[in-house]
């Protein structure tokens, strides 16, 4: 019995290592991009019945676990507010230098709001670099204004 929808990353996680199974496959399998798909199979994102049913059949999980698959998730996947993977840290570290850079930025440009993470998408490509291939990430959200009332 499953209690709770990490137990199910869990054995996604176990499956795709068992079976060198790459997020870039399974993404095309489901016909969404990489990025979403990974959020959505590490217990990010809610998946349709029918895109549950494909990561079923992909890593082998049972009904019990395809059913928590269409579950609307409690969001957010680190265990500590300042992260500790290295990684990880260093997206801590760009928000921290570049945030208010980054914040000015669309202020002057869009005015008083936000950028959405909801219509939202992310792009994360391999660019081949002289001094060592770099990590390209691109992160697109709908600009979201305050609104007077």
């Amino acid at each position: 019995m499953i209690s709770h929808r990490q137990q199910v990353t869990d054995m996604i996680l176990s499956a795709k290592v068992l079976n060198n199974i790459q997020w870039s496959s399974v993404a095309q399998e489901i016909g969404l991009s990489k990025e979403w798909v990974t959020a959505a199979c590490l217990g990010q994102m809610a998946l349709n019945k029918e895109q549950a049913e494909k990561i079923g059949q992909i890593f082998n999980l049972s009904d019990e676990a395809v059913a928590w698959l269409q579950i609307v998730p409690y969001k957010g996947s680190l265990p500590t507010s300042v992260p500790t993977d290295p990684l990880i840290y260093r997206w801590y570290e760009v928000v921290n230098v570049y945030g208010s850079t980054i914040k000015e930025l669309i202020h002057e440009e869009f005015g008083d709001g936000i950028m959405s993470a909801i219509d939202f998408s992310m792009d994360i490509q391999r660019e081949s670099h002289e001094n060592g291939d770099r990590v390209n990430v691109v992160l697109s959200g709908k600009f979201l204004p305050y609104k007077s009332y």
